[in-house]
């Protein structure tokens, strides 16, 4: 018997990866002050800053709408779906890693709409690891 991940499971996390894309700005602007912080350097390290964190953003928008748009291809066993999958899982296992090991030595506004938040999108990024390697595992498992 073959296992599956329930589409609406990688459709939530699909819709989540988008609202980590459209939320980004605001926690840059108003969490973490980042556009004050990134004048400090000099302007082509700004620029690299800045680029990286529209790759970051449209990375996890565009995962979102891979999600969204083809759940069950993401999970037929082939070998793009197992590229995909795993590219997806490692960049979310090694997004929780990083929270985990170097993001807890930092600290954040003390509001509580920021600490609310702060749960709430560690427990995105969880998801989001989880349902990846889940299908990562999925798919890896039918060519075995």
């Amino acid at each position: 018997m073959k296992t599956q991940i329930p589409n609406w499971l990688i459709i939530l996390g699909g819709c989540g990866q988008i609202f980590t894309a459209l939320i980004y700005p605001y926690i840059r602007h108003k969490v973490f002050d980042w556009y004050n912080d990134v004048k400090q350097l000099k302007p082509l390290n700004q620029e690299i800053a800045k680029t990286y964190g529209r790759y970051i953003q449209g990375l996890n928008f565009s995962f979102g709408l891979i999600a969204i748009v083809i759940p069950n291809d993401l999970q037929n066993g082939s070998n793009l779906a197992i590229a995909l999958t795993g590219l997806i899982a490692a960049y979310w296992v090694g997004k929780v890693a990083t929270q985990v090991a170097y993001y807890p030595m930092y600290q954040i506004p003390q509001k509580l709409i920021f600490k609310i938040g702060s749960y709430f999108m560690n427990t995105l990024f969880i998801l989001f690891a989880v349902v990846y390697t889940w299908l990562l595992m999925i798919n890896l498992s039918s060519i075995l």
